[in-house]
């Protein structure tokens, strides 16, 4: 993972994704909110398990 901003992309979409997901999540029900930021944060975490060193 680099700090260089300009060769990010992935990066961006993984941001751009979890945005989304929030907005969506918002949109909806609240006694629906529990399961969702459960899921978002199950994607979460695989996502910084993937990355080299950790």
């Amino acid at each position: 993972m680099t700090n260089d901003f300009g060769n990010n992309a992935p990066d961006t979409a993984i941001v751009d994704g979890v945005k989304n997901e929030l907005n969506e999540i918002d949109a909806t029900e609240v006694s629906e909110h529990a399961a969702r930021y459960e899921t978002l944060h199950q994607k979460l975490q695989e996502t910084l398990s993937g990355i080299d060193g950790l």
